[in-house]
């Protein structure tokens, strides 16, 4: 759904419908894998847990497997939802869900982005979406 808005002599038209998105929750011996969203894309400089938006024929988890072979060359084994929130940011609201997974091979990065083992106590010092706030106070516990 679309809502169409007007400014000034500009048409602005403001989407409506969140955009979904899934994440891999990946923890190895006490580090979550993160990669860092690259210059020129939303939320640049920015870690987060590797996903993606899923496309309308798929399930979340067909998304996540897609998204992590894609990204990380790696296949993921999904695991538990274990965290959903919908944020609006000023230009698009999403709707995350965040799933444990394992995965089978090494992740290394595919597409240019920055990639590391992040230990659970180091999380709270990076730069995630204000979207991940609250999953990763959940995780530092």
């Amino acid at each position: 759904m679309e809502r169409i808005a007007r400014q000034g002599e500009h048409q602005v038209t403001e989407r409506t419908t969140p955009i979904v998105v899934v994440a891999a929750v990946i923890e190895r011996d006490g580090s979550f894998l993160l990669t860092l969203r690259p210059d020129g894309t939303h939320l640049a400089g920015h870690w987060e847990f590797p996903g993606g938006k899923v496309h309308g024929h798929e399930t979340h988890e067909e998304a996540l497997r897609r998204e992590i072979f894609e990204e990380l060359d790696a296949v993921a084994r999904v695991g538990a939802l274990i965290h959903t929130v919908t944020h609006a940011y000023p230009e698009q609201t999403v709707q995350l869900f965040f799933y444990e997974c394992d995965l089978d091979g090494d992740a290394k990065p595919m597409i240019g982005q920055e990639m590391r083992w992040v230990a659970k106590q180091e999380l709270k010092t990076l730069p995630f979406p204000d979207a991940d706030r609250d999953l990763i106070t959940t995780l530092v516990r």
